[in-house]
């Protein structure tokens, strides 16, 4: 019987030869990184409204098994109205979103950056006062408030140039709408259909992948599911808890602009940790040039909301749904908006939940393997245990 060519290399002849190939895999990749991109770029474009439809799908799937489960579990076709009560609820958000809010929030930056010649005399007055009462040193007070001033300045000119995109969001819309329609097509299908599409998906699993393999790797798919469902529903409905609670205060200690900073408020709330601070300083700047008694008073309200979000609010509606220390939080946050911006800001956690999770299970591993239990000490043989 003729021996088969590869029979020839040995594991370390074959390990080499596949660093061999990774290197020089890596090499033209480097090399044409570039060319890479663009191909890539323009694969995701196609893929675009496939992968919306199944982020709206990923965020409704929670809302309409409370649906399917609770209001028609007892009616036949239970599942198709939970998805028609979940769609026509998110459609009435986003009308008001887009009929109420979105309006009062372009009225508010178009009147903000209209008054900042005004608002930046009085703070200029008002600097002065300041200086002659408390007997500072003019020079160095004047040089903060110029420094602020042209920041200030350059800001607004940057809002005034973009406001003709959020009065023209109909336009784009529009523009978008075949895409639109087919990312809300695919989410419909991919909520009707999941338990087909997971079905589907497992057999593909189980037929190219080792069945011990397998059931690991589906494992982790089943927790990540979890952690990201979880994660981001529960940031979604505290953040909006959040952001009308500061408009409601706002409104009662009477704040300028108070629709603007609790979109600002709630939106940034979505980062973890450092949510109520991203979304503080350009609300503060705001507001200091416009009164520097409300910006106190909002200063006030921010570290009140972030007491109750952080220590009432959070812990109820989230729970341990990561269970990550807050310096790996801190990590994730920071590793992830640095790559991917504010979408990696808010998706590190879960990932990184995720990615802990299974170095924690394979480090179990290797240590049970080893003789050692999790906390270091020695594992006494099973054979020994019997004896004893």
């Amino acid at each position: 019987m003729k021996k088969h060519p590869w029979g020839l290399l040995d594991r370390r002849a074959i390990s080499n030869l596949l660093v061999a190939v990774l290197a020089i895999s890596f090499y033209l990749a480097a090399a044409n990184l570039t060319s890479i991109r663009e191909h890539l770029r323009n694969f995701l474009d196609i893929l675009s409204p496939f992968l919306v439809g199944f982020a709206i799908a990923f965020l409704l799937n929670a809302p309409m098994e409370f649906f399917r489960q609770k209001v028609y579990g007892r009616l036949r076709g239970g599942k198709a109205l939970a998805i028609l009560t979940v769609y026509l609820l998110a459609t009435a958000v986003v009308a008001v979103l887009v009929q109420l809010v979105l309006p009062q929030v372009v009225r508010s930056v178009e009147l903000f950056v209209y008054n900042v010649p005004y608002y930046l005399s009085n703070l200029n007055d008002l600097s002065q006062k300041i200086v002659s009462r408390l007997h500072l040193d003019s020079r160095v007070m004047g040089s903060l408030i110029d420094t602020y001033d042209e920041l200030v300045r350059q800001a607004g000119d940057t809002l005034y140039r973009r406001l003709p995109d959020l009065f023209n969001l109909g336009v784009a819309l529009g523009s978008g709408v075949i895409s639109g329609f087919t990312a809300l097509i695919a989410s419909i299908y991919m909520l009707y259909s999941k338990e087909n599409l997971v079905r589907l998906l497992k057999r593909l699993v189980y037929a190219f992948v080792p069945t011990d393999k397998a059931r690991v790797f589906l494992g982790y798919c089943r927790k990540s599911n979890q952690i990201f469902s979880a994660f981001l529903n529960g940031k979604i409905i505290d953040s909006a808890i959040i952001g009308m609670l500061c408009f409601f205060l706002s409104c009662l200690i009477k704040i300028p602009f108070a629709i603007l900073v609790s979109v600002i408020v709630g939106v940034t709330n979505i980062i973890p940790f450092f949510g109520p601070i991203v979304g503080a300083v350009p609300c503060l700047m705001i507001l200091l040039i416009v009164d520097p008694f409300s910006a106190l008073r909002f200063f006030i309200l921010i570290v009140a909301l972030q007491q109750f979000d952080g220590n009432i609010l959070g812990p109820k509606i989230l729970g341990d749904s990561t269970g990550l220390s807050p310096l790996l939080v801190l990590a994730a946050i920071v590793a992830g908006g640095g790559l991917f911006g504010f979408l990696g800001m808010v998706l590190g956690v879960p990932a990184c939940a995720v990615l802990y999770s299974i170095l924690r299970d394979v480090t179990a591993l290797k240590l049970r393997r080893r003789g050692v239990d999790e906390k270091g000490n020695p594992l006494l043989p099973s054979s020994e245990e019997g004896e004893q």
